[in-house]
This record gives C-alpha cells, sequence and structure tokens, in this order.
C-alpha cells in the first residue's frame, strides 16, 4: 500500500507527465489578421486537430511580424502571404522549403458614392484618381502582406511618394483598418476573405476587382529546425503535410460566409 507521501508525489508526477503531454501536443503558428479575422482558422484547426492530435496556437499579426517572429525562433510554422518576403526568408535559412497552399485576391473598397471615380477592374487608374482627388484612403501601414501589396500597387503607378491629401495610415490590422474606413468613408485595400466576413461595412462596397495583379496568394512554412532546434518542427511539419494535402485543400475550400467561397487550394504558378 502506497503511503500519503508516496501516493502525493505520484500525483505531482502524473500531473507533470500529463502537462508536459499537452504541452508537445500545440505547436505555435504566427499568421496574419486576414486568416484570423476571415475567420478561416476556426474553420481549419479544428480538422487538423481531428486529423493529428495537435492543438495550433495562432499568433495573428501582419506578415512583415510574423516573419519577424519566426526569424526570432518564436513560432513553429508560418502561414502568410507576401511571396517576396517569404522567399527571401527561406534564403537566408529560415525556413528550408515555402509551400504555397491557398490563395484569393485583393479587393479596393471605398464608398458607394464613389468621389474619386476610381470604379473599374485596374487598380493602378483607381490609386492615380483618388491620389487626384485627395480622396481618403486608408492604408493598413504596418508592414502586413496587405500593406505590401498596396505600396507595390503605389509604386507601380508612379505614385509611391504621391499619394494623395487624403492617404492615412492606421498600424492596424484589417478589421480595425475597415472599419476605420467605413466610419470615414475613405478607400482601403482589403482582402477578400476579411472583407466578405466583415459587418461593419456602412456606406463601403467594393469598387476595384478582376485585376491579375490583385492575385494574392498565402505560403506556410515551417520554421528551419537546424536554425531554431528548440522548435517541433515533427509536429510543424504534420500541419503543413496536412494542410497541402488533399483533406486540407478540400477543408480551405468549403470554407464559405454567405455562400460565397473566402478562398482557393493551392495557388502554384
Amino acid at each position: 500500500m502506497k503511503t500519503f507521501p508516496q501516493l502525493r508525489r505520484f500525483a505531482v508526477a502524473a500531473f507533470f507527465f500529463a502537462t508536459a503531454a499537452a504541452w508537445s501536443q500545440t505547436i505555435t503558428m504566427a499568421s496574419t489578421t486576414s486568416t484570423e479575422q476571415s475567420g478561416l482558422f476556426g474553420h481549419l484547426l479544428p480538422e487538423f486537430k481531428k486529423a493529428s492530435g495537435i492543438d495550433v496556437k495562432v499568433v495573428a499579426v501582419g506578415t512583415g511580424q510574423a516573419i519577424d517572429m519566426a526569424r526570432r525562433g518564436d513560432a513553429d510554422v508560418l502561414f502568410v502571404h507576401d511571396q517576396a518576403a517569404e522567399e527571401k526568408f527561406v534564403a537566408e535559412g529560415g525556413a528550408v522549403r515555402r509551400y504555397p497552399v491557398m490563395y484569393n485576391d485583393f479587393v479596393l473598397v471605398g464608398p458607394k458614392s464613389d468621389p474619386a471615380a476610381a470604379r473599374g477592374k485596374d487598380i493602378m487608374e483607381a490609386l492615380k484618381k483618388i491620389s487626384a482627388a485627395g480622396a481618403p484612403f486608408i492604408s493598413r501601414g504596418d508592414k502586413s502582406g496587405t500593406h505590401a501589396a498596396e505600396l507595390r500597387y503605389w509604386a507601380q503607378a508612379g505614385l509611391a511618394d504621391k499619394k494623395g491629401g487624403g492617404y492615412r495610415e492606421c498600424g492596424c490590422g484589417m478589421g480595425p483598418a475597415l472599419n476605420i474606413g467605413s466610419s470615414a468613408n475613405a478607400y482601403v485595400l482589403a482582402d477578400r476573405g476579411t472583407w466578405l466576413s466583415f459587418k461593419n461595412r456602412g456606406d463601403l462596397a467594393i469598387l476595384v476587382e478582376g485585376d491579375t495583379r490583385l492575385f494574392n496568394q498565402y505560403g506556410v512554412m515551417v520554421v528551419n529546425p537546424a536554425k531554431y532546434p528548440h522548435l517541433k518542427a515533427a509536429d510543424a511539419q504534420k500541419f503543413v503535410d496536412w494542410v497541402t494535402s488533399p483533406a486540407g485543400q478540400s477543408t480551405i475550400a468549403a470554407y464559405r460566409i454567405g455562400g460565397e467561397q473566402l478562398f482557393f487550394a493551392n495557388a502554384a504558378r
């Protein structure tokens, strides 16, 4: 028969064993506000948990901040949408490989009355008109994938330093940027996923869509275990393998709001 001290030691040991086991079955993913605020992860991650038994803790920030997190070794897996920055991270040795996992597109939203006459299918022409009119434009200004794309479009339109008198940076995520845009009746570049899930639209509507330059691809990668040996690379690889498998891809494609598909599977091109 065990004595009380022995039983207590047994209980303490069992507690720590259970805690360690639970910890080992959780990975940290650095990702973007668009994947989180669109509701995708609420749909996707429970299915991964069913398939693997692994929980995923998501830290949702802008893509630039997510990559910085991974660069510090503070995330096991990275799920973001700035291909140039992702490829740079791989080239630096931060990850061994980038996997294209899904895509959607960016849209330019603005007041239905469209005071800058930006409506159309050409994002460059729209930005030129917004700049010329000095119309209010809310930029995320947070080094996210969406912010990087927006700055690229301004530069390609020849307006890197001439964005107009109404241009403002909020230094915030996609949802808050849309909230500010709604209250200010301003133009905003948004990813379609977050826009479709956004409820506080006010007078905003999609004004520019369908330009091939608005293509928005997401990549996923395991943070390099050779560089960061403390990370849980094996479990992170299980997530990457699952999300790029037919099961993961069909789960992504099945996520809809109001009948509209928010993300499309594996846009390798």
